[in-house]
């Protein structure tokens, strides 16, 4: 009798336990971070960070990561003062990347392409690709948007506290081939780099004037540090064909 009413107890407890207390991931889901898989590999994915160490990566015009940069939980954390920008040590110039990303209340981040050293920051020479907090964020550039480029009618972000997805896959400047960009699977726009389309819009942007600006048909790509909380994981790389 006992018994009974231990177990009883026990199955009364275990279905009052609060859902926040309950991973969002699954155990299979947690155990596929920062991996490929087979077909990936064979695809011609690589990864740009194994949830370990941060080995592809150094600080803007450094040899090594700032130490406000830390892996925590399988994720690169932008978490302390002095943390700065970072870039790939690599340089890529037709590509697609896909990454996550979470954003803390309020904050900023942001995701550059094609950005090299001769500048004094990485947004001198690459367009970058939003990321913020698009509840709390202060900046009217929303999450997604190629800054003061293209823009998205829809909002596909997910609220602050979950990971968003960030697709890019950008094609040549030598190639007539419409780039895109999505967010957590929906396509939020397409643009040729170099394209009328996208003179114009430069021309009527605050980096009209900026000589490096977008210049380069390869570089670094890099995350930014604003100021906020950012994380990243599964962030990979595939090649494409110029």
């Amino acid at each position: 009798m006992k018994r009974r009413f231990l177990v009883l107890l026990l199955a009364c407890g275990a279905l009052s336990i609060p859902a926040s207390t309950v991973s969002a991931e699954s155990p299979q889901q947690k155990k596929q971070l920062n991996q490929l898989t087979d077909q990936e590999k064979a695809e011609g994915w690589r990864l740009l960070f194994d949830g370990i160490s941060m080995d592809s990566w150094r600080s803007y015009k450094k040899e090594s990561v700032n130490d406000g940069w830390k892996v925590v939980d399988g994720a690169m954390v932008r978490g302390e003062k002095g943390a700065d920008d970072i870039i790939t040590k690599e340089q890529f110039d037709a590509f697609e990347l896909s990454l996550e990303y979470k954003i803390s209340k309020g904050g900023n981040s942001g995701v550059m392409f094609h950005v090299t050293e001769e500048g004094p920051e990485p947004y001198s020479s690459g367009p970058e690709i939003q990321i913020q907090d698009n509840v709390d964020g202060h900046d009217p550039q929303k999450a997604g948007w190629l800054y003061q480029f293209y823009s998205s009618e829809v909002d596909a972000t997910k609220p602050v506290g979950e990971w968003n997805e960030l697709r890019l896959i950008l094609h040549s400047d030598k190639s007539s081939e419409k780039s895109e960009v999505f967010m957590n699977g929906t396509k939020y726009y397409e643009f040729v780099k170099g394209s009328d389309d996208w003179n114009e819009k430069l021309a009527n942007s605050k980096f009209a004037s900026w000589p490096l600006f977008a210049k380069a048909s390869k570089g670094h790509i890099a995350l930014q540090d604003h100021g906020n909380i950012v994380s990243f994981r599964n962030l990979k790389i595939r090649p494409l064909e110029k």
